[in-house]
């Protein structure tokens, strides 16, 4: 418990009476933090913090990469500016060693700084010499982890600058024919043969390299730590990355497995404008990175560039690509689903090369002052589209349907309505796509007129729909005609349930496999309801633990 004696000697409250000294004492929270404990987390809730014994590291992610701002010494404060502009902490204070920290929470705060000017003024002048700290810290040009060389139009390249992107890994990139290479690239330049080159930080090259190996050298993880888990999670997106938050929290050894980023589908979505708790939206990326920021932090391990091979469910073994062999207890299916593919005669040829499946944020930049094509008329559809408008010259939304009503929520068909350079084709599709090395034009046919017309096209993105991939799965694990997983009563009215018990309500027809997310039968196809799920996974996973898996 905190007393007078243990705040007097601070400088910040030197001129406090002793009753305010005594009031302060008895409403401030008393904090003991054994070493690599965090007093507050970056991004949390605003509050002052007094150092009272021990010495704190003030940390701050960038890029991916954690880094060390500064320290906290006994008598100092910290949490002067998230006070001062009423923000979250902009970075996170962890103990270097056993110390004892003092928790003055916002609103005591302000009432102390209303009745003590000197107080506030202290308090003032430190932000805005702190403020002024972070500002030259921004000022820092940023270094990219990776700078690579790559044909635009190259598989290869555009393969390894969307695996970069989805795992949020700065990059520069640049053309074998772009004039600053010579200056940009130390050394001998790559020919075109060794195209892409990648250059890490450390000066390691490589070229066309395998995204595992990448993804090795650039310090994600992509082998198991462990032979045998609680959980395994098949799918790192909305459903996956919470059930590995709910896991880890509650003591489950917990693996994900992802076969290219974090994220998902949801994952490439620019905003999404109706997730619970961000009034303001939230960015598809950003979310993931949160919950892949969480269940880190919890102790989840998250495995990229793996897939899975088969699972043995009598053994509870799955089998991973590359040979390795992971025991589980329980296992969760949260593979989601992928882009319906369009069959139109030329299209494939043109796959990454001016043609891509679903929101591939990473052409932005590339669409600059040229005419993008979208076909679909989903809540997807309309968020890319969103975005798009924002580098592209004319943004066009070409669906069969008569109106965007019937499939897209209001408030995107608002907005799109607002954007000058976005338009809508209705009753209309694209019937042919044309170009040498890359997408050029597309024809597109206008059902109300019965005509086709040619249009330039800097980019089309298609938006169709999305179905479950699970032929890989064992017979056991039954599904529907279109691949979906059945759970609870889906399984039972199927006739594919045989265990003394009724299947919990996510359960598939082998106990202790479960599904969640887009991946398994259910009308609602909605991020929100993924997190939901993924959560509820955990628990019905923790009762088969307690009961079954004895």
């Amino acid at each position: 418990m905190l007393t007078i004696d243990d705040i007097r000697t601070v400088p910040l409250f030197a001129t406090l009476s002793d009753d305010e000294l005594d009031n302060l004492a008895h409403t401030s929270a008393d904090l003991h933090l054994c070493a690599g404990e965090f007093a507050v987390h970056e991004g949390g809730e605003r509050a002052l913090y007094v150092v009272l014994t021990g010495k704190m590291e003030v940390i701050k992610t960038f890029d991916g990469i954690e880094r060390t701002l500064g320290w906290r010494l006994p008598s100092t404060i910290f949490g002067e500016v998230p006070l001062a502009l009423s923000s979250p902490f902009p970075g996170a204070y962890r103990a270097a060693e056993p110390s004892r920290v003092m928790r003055v929470d916002a609103q005591r705060y302000y009432v102390l700084a209303a009745a003590s000017p000197d107080v506030a003024l202290k308090m003032g002048a430190l932000a805005r010499e702190r403020i002024g700290g972070l500002q030259g810290l921004s000022a820092e040009p940023p270094k990219a982890r990776v700078t690579m060389v790559g044909s635009r139009w190259d598989d290869a390249c555009t393969a390894l600058r969307h695996f970069l992107a989805r795992n949020q890994i700065s990059y520069d990139w640049m053309t074998p024919d772009a004039p600053e290479l010579p200056k940009r690239w130390p050394g001998t330049c790559p020919t075109e043969e060794e195209c892409p080159s990648l250059r890490l930080v450390d000066g390691t090259v490589l070229n066309r390299p395998e995204a595992r190996e990448l993804a090795g050298l650039l310090g994600l993880q992509t082998q198991p730590r462990l032979t045998e888990y609680d959980t395994m999670i098949i799918g790192g997106g909305p459903a996956g990355l919470a059930a590995a938050v709910y896991g880890a929290s509650e003591g489950l050894r917990t693996i994900v497995l992802e076969r290219e980023a974090p994220g998902g589908q949801a994952g490439t979505s620019s905003r999404i404008e109706n997730y619970l708790g961000f009034p303001n939206g939230v960015s598809g990326d950003e979310l993931a990175s949160r919950a892949l920021q969480q269940a880190r932090r919890l102790g989840a391990e998250i495995l990229v560039t793996r897939s899975v091979g088969r699972i043995d469910v009598q053994a509870r073994s799955v089998h991973l690509d590359g040979g390795d062999i992971i025991r589980t207890r329980t296992i969760i299916l949260a593979t989601g689903v992928t882009w319906r593919r369009l069959s139109i005669e030329g299209f494939d040829r043109f796959i990454g090369k001016g043609i891509y499946y679903g929101a591939s944020r990473s052409e932005a930049n590339a669409t600059h002052g040229l005419d993008v094509y979208l076909i679909g008329g989903g809540n997807s559809a309309g968020q890319a589209a969103l975005y798009f408008a924002n580098h592209a010259r004319m943004v066009t939304l070409v669906l069969r349907g008569d109106s965007l009503d019937k499939s897209m929520s209001r408030y995107l068909i608002e907005q799109l309505r607002g954007k000058s350079n976005v338009a809508v084709r209705l009753r209309s599709e694209v019937v042919g796509a044309y170009g040498d090395t890359h997408l050029t034009a597309i024809d597109v046919r206008d059902a109300s007129i019965e005509a086709v017309r040619r249009h330039d096209c800097g980019a089309l993105f298609v938006f169709i729909g999305a179905d479950a991939e699970t032929a890989w799965l064992p017979e056991e694990i039954a599904r529907d005609a279109r691949g979906y997983v059945l759970t609870g009563d889906d399984v039972v009215k199927a006739g594919r349930w045989s265990h003394d018990r009724d299947p919990y309500l996510l359960e598939s027809s082998v106990p202790g496999v479960f599904a969640c997310g887009d991946v398994r039968l259910s009308p609602v196809k909605r991020v929100a309801s993924a997190v939901g799920e993924g959560s509820m996974a955990i628990a019905f996973a923790h009762k088969y633990l307690q009961q079954d898996a004895r």
